[in-house]
């Protein structure tokens, strides 16, 4: 069974390299960063899975007047397990768990054109080149999106390709869902579908091929409370020689912002070695223009912060330690500081004991004959929705981490190997 899956994905590097340049061609970049959104592109994904006989699909759109045809399409593909589904022994069935693998159609924009080496949205395949540290890199294709996330997308349907290939069931029903919005915070993606729609069990495995390492080592499984925090700080305005006449309100927000970074620092000081960097971070980062002039003391201020803090702390315990120090603040520069919160995320962790790393790491070893490790992250992704639903959540695949940049690219013996991964997973009843 395994073989012949095998030697279908090894066989199907064309079809691969067909996909990718097909959903390359159909820029899905939401209306946030001035595109249409994803719609031309599920469209041509939809019809592609079908003609392959992929037939089991549904379409979750969510509402998005700016976007073409007023609408941020969500595609699902579903293939039964083994059994008609109302065997409630047969893992998979009604009442068992489902595996899912959640790849995103949106990409980012190209950025600086003068950049690429080759028009973005045309797959250029080279079958040799250089990383930046010098290390040989084989077949390849190049185009905006082709790694971030197609690279995960194809994967998942060679592997499904491969059961139905084969003529084989998964041991568990097996769903791809092909996300809208993800580059942008998902609000017409994963969020929309978890607030709007009745798709996810508490006992489904959620595989999102969206973020990893070259070797396939990582699997990520936590991510840090998130919070950005915009601060405007209202003082006095005043000539800039005549500071007893005003209340600085640039002063008093630089104060804000060392104070805020050391003591919360201080305050929240723990360690946890799943994450990298293992501690809670608090970084002032964005800042507001104020006065046009020199000569002027400002009256009114605004920064922002970046906080990226360990999920041991929840956000309000933060925010409580931001009340106490802006206070101090205010009493001594004569200034009244407000604060919101643009965006906060706290989020819960998969187990590194569950099903579904397990499983995932044994068809890893099996494939590419690696030891995986879990770890946390800073940063945000689909997964923390899910996982604050108590639906278990593993972000991984083997990547080089070209996402966002210039000439983007993914190996294709990653697409394929990721495949045989996937395929594994369906497999395996646990």
């Amino acid at each position: 069974m395994k073989d012949n899956i095998f030697k279908f994905i090894d066989t199907s590097e064309a079809l691969a390299v067909e996909l990718e340049t097909e959903l390359t061609k159909r820029p899905a970049i939401a209306p946030d960063s001035g595109g249409t959104g994803e719609l031309d592109k599920c469209e041509f994904l939809e019809g592609w899975l079908k003609a392959h006989g992929i037939t089991g699909l549904e379409r979750h759109d969510a509402p998005d007047p700016r976007a073409k045809g007023g609408v941020r399409p969500n595609l699902i593909a579903t293939i039964p397990c083994q059994g008609d589904g109302s065997d409630a022994t047969i893992p998979g069935a009604a009442g068992h768990s489902r595996l899912w693998i959640m790849s995103h159609l949106d990409v980012v924009p190209p950025g600086e054109a003068s950049l690429w080496n080759s028009d973005p949205y045309t797959v250029v395949r080279k079958d040799s080149g250089s990383r930046p540290d010098g290390s040989t890199l084989g077949p390849h294709l190049i185009g905006r999106g082709v790694e971030d996330n197609q690279q995960g997308l194809v994967s998942s349907v060679l592997a499904v390709l491969a059961l139905v290939n084969a003529g084989i069931k998964p041991a568990r029903t097996v769903k791809l869902l092909f996300a809208a919005d993800e580059e942008v915070g998902s609000a017409y993606g994963i969020v929309w579908l978890m607030e709007n729609r009745d798709l996810f069990h508490k006992d489904d495995m959620v595989l999102i091929p969206d973020g990893g390492d070259s070797n396939g080592e990582t699997i990520e499984i936590a991510e840090k409370n998130l919070a950005w925090v915009k601060f405007t700080t209202t003082g006095l305005q005043a000539h800039g020689s005549r500071p007893d006449q005003g209340a600085n309100a640039h002063l008093a927000g630089a104060d804000l912002a060392v104070r805020l970074h050391y003591g919360l620092s201080a305050k929240f000081s723990a360690h946890d070695p799943l994450f990298e960097p293992d501690y809670s971070t608090f970084q002032p980062t964005k800042k507001e223009a104020n006065v046009p002039n020199i000569n002027t003391i400002p009256g009114e201020d605004v920064f922002y912060m970046d906080m990226r803090i360990l999920p041991q702390y929840p956000i309000k315990a933060v925010t409580a330690e931001i009340d106490r120090i802006k206070a101090e603040v205010e009493a001594r520069h004569r200034v009244k500081i407000s604060y919101t919160l643009p965006q906060q995320v706290e989020s819960r962790a998969t187990p590194a004991d569950s099903a579904l790393v397990k499983r995932l790491s044994g068809a890893i070893r099996d494939v590419y004959g690696v030891e995986t490790r879990p770890i946390g992250i800073g940063g945000g992704t689909v997964g923390a929705a899910l996982r604050n639903a108590d639906i278990p959540a593993a972000v991984w695949c083997r990547i080089d981490e070209t996402a966002h940049q210039p000439n983007e690219y993914t190996l294709i013996a990653n697409i394929l190997g990721d495949a045989k991964v996937m395929a594994l997973l369906m497999l395996d009843a646990g």
